[in-house]
């Protein structure tokens, strides 16, 4: 079921805009609706405005009206495969369950399974904003 994730991924990623790192990455993310949603990084000459290629998959599926992540897939051109940084944890785990799968891949097919939970164990969320 993965691998449409990660055609989407391979795809969104070559479109990456990346002239300051050349490290281009792309994810996408199937929604519990089962909709796909794909984004890939988009560096900026002002380094810290960039968009990561998680965030730019979460963007396209709240737009879209979906709020529920069920699976991501993350694909980069590294000789291992990368996890999302740690605030794009932050903003996986706002829309999708501890358990939910995340892939994080290599360009030539090398993959990591893991989960939500394990890459953000104690993951701040809504709870803890009630009095």
């Amino acid at each position: 079921m993965s691998s449409d994730l990660r055609q989407q991924a391979v795809a969104v990623r070559s479109r990456a805009h990346a002239p300051y790192s050349k490290f281009k990455v792309g994810a996408a993310l199937r929604a519990a609706s089962g909709a796909i949603y794909a984004g890939c990084n988009v560096e900026n000459a002002a380094y810290p405005q960039g968009t990561c290629a998680e965030a730019g998959a979460i963007a396209a599926m709240v737009a879209a009206g979906d709020v529920k992540i069920a699976e991501v897939y993350v694909v980069a051109g590294s000789a291992a495969p990368v996890p999302p940084c740690g605030g794009c944890r932050q903003k996986l785990a706002e829309f999708g369950a501890g358990d939910v799968p995340v892939i994080m891949a290599t360009v030539e097919g090398v993959e990591q399974r893991t989960t939500l939970a394990e890459l953000l164990p104690g993951a701040f969320d809504a709870g803890f904003l009630e009095g």
